[in-house]
């Protein structure tokens, strides 16, 4: 590293600046487990302290990598050991809480489900939601501009964030902590800091928009028949529903067969036989017009022949069990054993085509593959998982070639909500146009001119040489 660990200890003390042993115990990311390999850790406990190292980094030229719940899948968070690893594991607390402008302020090393409980303490909710939520952080939720499960209904972390503070590569502070859901005079700055994966500043302080609780919420798993089917249940159930549509959640046959059947992890709710399964949430304020609702609406479905086969969830108890088979990433760790995931995003009416052809390419390619799919349908979201034995550099750029390709000509994304990293960099002109990845670029260099902030990522270290 170019920075003396006596330099940061004056900065912090002694006690928040961990090396050796201290540094490679440590994960850099869930998915992989790899120890973290970069020089030091340091811990700030505040905007200012972490003002204070980047001003000394940026004199020294030193590069750094923030780390929060370490939930990331692209290896954005991957170091080398001439880097420093910026831990925002002390700052965790929630500043304020206004129950009548309906926002929390938040520190970015808050984990999300503590801030989903703070707003249910308060009478409100925060509606981001995914099967991290105990361990990401809000700093990571609006570095990579988090989906989850109720995209459909809330939209992703950019429509939660009101405002926000970012220390800069130079150790400026950018405090742009708006409290209003309206605010129009001049440049949004924090939609810098959201979806670019620290690169431009790392997020220290949130303001969030919080919303009215659904104390009614209604879930059901169901089958469909067919992919035609599918996508009509989607559109009825938008109708039906209305604005009380919260979450509508597909699982191919080949991942519900996997966690109910194969691995046994789940007790299938429904027989394992069709070819296509949705969890569905109906959420609103008044339990029983919002059930009377929501068994119309699957009454309606079933009579239209959208749906062959439901269970509805009578207890939380239930519910929680419908989620949990979608939600068990840690099944598909253990049935395709090595994995590779994939998150990319495309249009709806493409996407049986889509996977029926990768499937084929896939069986063409390696003897005995494994292709499994589910995703947030209703955001033209799907995660893919692929198995073929290995997991090398080189089966694993084949493989990504064979998910990523396709999608140029059908205008879909490499990255729907999982962000570019390290994984992914490569294939980033697959989406995005040369004129986009200039500009990308031009505001890197401007913000950052030595390329200090998560250098690689997204963009190539090259920029800087």
């Amino acid at each position: 590293m170019k920075i003396t660990l006596e330099a940061l200890r004056a900065i912090l003390g002694p006690n928040h600046v961990l090396t050796g042993s201290d540094v490679t115990s440590r994960q850099e990311d869930w998915m992989t487990g790899a120890p973290c390999q970069a020089g030091a850790i340091v811990r700030p406990a505040s905007t200012e302290e972490l003002s204070a190292v980047m001003r000394a980094c940026f004199e020294c030229k030193q590069t750094v990598v923030t780390h929060g719940g370490l939930t990331g899948l692209v290896h954005g968070t991957q170091t080398s050991p001439d880097d420093l690893v910026i831990s925002l594991e002390r700052m965790t607390a929630i500043e304020s809480v206004d129950p009548v402008g309906a926002t929390l302020t938040v520190q970015a090393g808050a984990p999300l489900q503590r801030v989903q409980e703070t707003a249910e303490d308060i009478g409100l909710q925060f509606p981001l939601d995914l099967g991290a939520r105990g361990s990401c952080t809000i700093g990571g939720n609006i570095a990579t501009n988090a989906g989850g499960v109720r995209v459909i209904r809330y939209g992703m972390m950019r429509q939660q964030v009101l405002g926000l503070e970012a220390v800069m590569a130079d150790g400026r502070v950018v405090s742009s902590m708006n409290h209003m859901l309206k605010n129009n005079a001049g440049f949004d700055l924090k939609q810098l800091f959201v979806g670019t994966e620290g690169v431009l500043g790392i997020v220290t302080r949130a303001v969030l928009r919080l919303q009215p609780p659904t104390p009614s919420e209604h879930t059901a798993m169901v089958a469909c028949p067919s992919f035609e089917a599918l996508t009509a249940l989607l559109a009825q159930m938008g109708k039906t529903l209305g604005g009380g549509l919260g979450a509508f959640e597909v699982m191919w046959q080949n991942y519900y067969q996997l966690q109910t059947e194969t691995l046994g992890r789940h007790t299938p709710p429904i027989s394992t036989e069709h070819p296509y399964y949705v969890i569905i949430e109906c959420l609103g304020s008044d339990d029983a017009r919002s059930e009377a609702q929501f068994r119309d609406a699957l009454e309606q479905a079933m009579e239209a022949e959208l749906i062959i086969d439901a269970v509805i969830a009578q207890s939380s108890t239930q519910r929680d069990g419908l989620w949990a088979i979608r939600e068990d990433i840690e099944g598909l760790k253990e049935g395709l054993h090595p994995v590779l995931t994939f998150d990319v995003s495309l249009p709806i009416a493409d996407m049986e085509r889509y996977t029926q052809t990768l499937e084929a390419r896939l069986e063409a390619s390696w003897p005995d593959p494994q292709l499994i799919v589910f995703g947030h349908l209703g955001d033209s979201n799907l995660h893919i998982s692929v198995g073929v034995g290995s997991k090398e550099p080189a089966v694993r750029r084949a493989v990504e070639a064979l998910v990523y390709e396709p999608l140029t000509a059908l205008g879909g994304s490499i990255s729907a909500e999982h962000g570019i990293g390290l994984e992914k960099r490569a294939w980033l002109g697959s989406c995005r146009n040369e004129a986009e990845i200039e500009l990308m670029q031009t505001l890197k260099k401007s913000l950052d001119p030595f390329g200090l902030l998560n250098r690689g990522k997204i963009l190539d270290e090259t920029l800087f040489e």
